[in-house]
């Protein structure tokens, strides 16, 4: 789905414009729509085009960081079954309650058909294509040192520095 499927172009739109937009899609992107972050997310959520290696989005509760978060860790694990994610959060039960199953985790995002599996035993969730995340705390540095990543996403971590004084000038 291009540009003009994102919600803010229907807002205004009369009957026949809304009849002429889901003509245009495929059966697939039909049932697919109402899944689509590229539809229902604003456009400061959405990732950056082009070539990037880091995206910083320092924003205040409320903004969608843990969706947006979420949504990009779904995209990049159902377009790349080889994916292996980091999943870094201030803990471990941080890592789990909010960016896995919290409201806006991977386990409430996307399609419910093509949703992960947590594998809470040894922290990882796995895709239907193989793709794979792993859990990890930022309090224990160490547990990322050997395991190869292609992706990671990185929540709250400096805010657990904040809290135990560190980082401080």
């Amino acid at each position: 789905m291009g540009d003009d499927a994102r919600l803010d172009t229907l807002f205004d739109a009369d009957r026949q414009k809304i009849d002429r937009f889901f003509h245009k899609l495929s059966d697939d992107e039909c049932r697919e729509w109402l899944w689509d972050w590229q539809v229902w997310g604003r456009k400061a959520q959405q990732a950056p085009d082009g070539d990037w290696r880091i995206w910083l989005v320092m924003a205040g509760r409320g903004f969608g960081k843990t969706r947006l978060g979420a949504e990009w860790v779904r995209q990049q694990a159902e377009d790349d079954p080889d994916a292996r994610i980091a999943l870094v959060a201030a803990s471990l039960h941080e890592a789990r309650s909010v960016m896995v199953e919290g409201e806006s985790g991977l386990l409430s995002v996307g399609s419910p058909d093509k949703r992960p599996v947590y594998e809470s035993s040894v922290r990882r969730l796995v895709w239907a294509n193989g793709a794979q995340a792993f859990l990890y705390s930022a309090g224990e540095p160490e547990s990322l040192r050997g395991p190869q990543h292609s992706h990671a996403w990185c929540a709250g971590a400096k805010r657990n520095d904040r809290e135990r004084g560190l980082g401080r000038n």
